[in-house]
């Protein structure tokens, strides 16, 4: 009775969140009000955990609603705003980290678990004057391995391994079924496995 009630709020608040979104497209600027208000807090604790400076924090979350805004013309209705603008969030303080030049992934981070097929974990156990630019090199080279990566698998990947969130948390967040979540996560990391095993013994050699 309860997953009953939980699957008509949820199918209550999407329906809302179109009907919000289609007055926005008719002119009405305060129905975008309401979804700000709505989803304020969701976007600020996803920013929250990926950077620690508030002023940068507010400063992104304005910036994702902004976005959302002019890209609100091209949102498709077969999928949750939830889900829409948490991407659109994710992708923004991704690119602030990058262009701030900080790792979009850890390189002493093993893909997967001990008990992943395609498990591997790139080390760097030496130490050189020039570290943090070998260091930023490898990552370089992982960032470069994951952009190759399908938009929702990538997006995976960095949701578990980079903001560090469980699979039910995923699911919840790209509204998608938790099965589906382990079903990209396991063929994101084999296809970022295969596409960086021809690149292991070059990151290995940046001394």
């Amino acid at each position: 009775m309860g997953s009953m009630k939980n699957k008509k709020n949820k199918s209550e608040s999407k329906q809302e969140d179109f009907d919000a979104i289609k007055r926005v497209l008719e002119g009405d600027n305060s129905a975008y009000e309401f979804l700000q208000k709505k989803y304020k807090n969701l976007i600020y604790s996803l920013v929250k955990k990926m950077i620690k400076n508030d002023s940068d924090v507010e400063d992104l979350v304005q910036e994702t609603f902004i976005k959302a805004y002019k890209a609100l013309d091209k949102f498709k209705f077969n999928y949750s705003f939830s889900a829409w603008i948490y991407r659109i969030a994710s992708n923004n303080t991704i690119d602030f980290l990058r262009k701030r030049r900080f790792d979009t992934f850890s390189i002493d981070k093993p893909i997967g678990n001990a008990e992943d097929e395609n498990y591997f974990e790139i080390e760097d156990n030496s130490y050189s004057p020039d570290s943090e630019l070998i260091n930023q090199q490898k990552s370089d080279i992982i960032s470069a391995a994951i952009d190759t990566l399908p938009e929702n698998y990538r997006e995976i990947i960095l949701l578990r391994h980079e903001e560090e969130l469980d699979y039910k948390t995923i699911a919840e967040q790209l509204d998608l079924p938790l099965g589906t979540v382990k079903a990209h996560l396991f063929r994101a990391r084999k296809l970022l496995y295969e596409e960086l095993k021809d690149k292991y013994n070059l990151l290995n050699n940046i001394k």
